[in-house]
């Protein structure tokens, strides 16, 4: 078990460095996904298997749609970015470690690392007793997130908006204007017909 924490620590650091050094979004939201995984791992070899499957399920699922939806609503996107050839081999490599230490470790059974596995009571008793207040504002800080990303991309989208209903103004205006151009020759030839009659 001692092995198993530190490859998925090194893991860990590894996938985070990368987060922080992609310059494709995507990209960096899936080291992001691998780090969290190796995260829940080292949960597990410390013998929290309740804490591993919530890291899993809230952080690596629920988060990251969270995050997923923040980059689609604000539509950030680059000029063309490069693309690196077999990008896919790193995230599928720290994946293949992390699942195969997953496996040794449940077929194995091993002792866990802190000695006290820790249960769903446990947990529950720590965030709904001395943290609850840490989780409401981690609750509330998530929520302001998300309202700030919905707003932000409403104000992009309208003044998006704005600015091609001004453009077709415009381009309307000038067609109209070449359109109804007036002929100047046209009035004096009124004129001359109307005086010989």
């Amino acid at each position: 078990m001692t092995a198993m924490f530190y490859i998925a620590a090194v893991i860990a650091v590894l996938s985070t460095l990368m987060v922080v050094t992609r310059h494709n979004l995507v990209h960096a939201l899936l080291y992001l996904v691998i780090s969290l995984f190796a995260v829940a791992v080292v949960f597990y070899t410390l013998g929290a298997p309740f804490v591993a499957a919530l890291e899993v399920i809230v952080y690596a699922g629920a988060i990251m749609m969270l995050f997923l939806f923040a980059v689609m609503l604000l539509n950030v996107s680059a000029e063309a970015p490069v693309r690196v050839r077999r990008a896919w081999l790193g995230p599928v490599i720290l994946v293949a470690v992390l699942l195969a230490e997953v496996i040794y470790g449940i077929t194995r059974q091993s002792q866990a690392l802190a000695g006290v596995e820790v249960g769903p009571q446990a947990v529950s008793r720590a965030l709904y007793g001395p943290y609850v207040l840490g989780v409401e504002l981690a609750s509330m800080l998530l929520l302001a997130a998300l309202i700030g990303a919905r707003h932000i991309a409403a104000r992009a989208r309208d003044e998006q908006e704005a600015a091609e209903s001004m453009e077709r103004r415009r381009a309307k205006a000038a067609g109209r204007a070449q359109l109804v151009e007036p002929d100047l020759g046209a009035p004096q030839g009124r004129a001359a017909e109307e005086g010989d009659a």
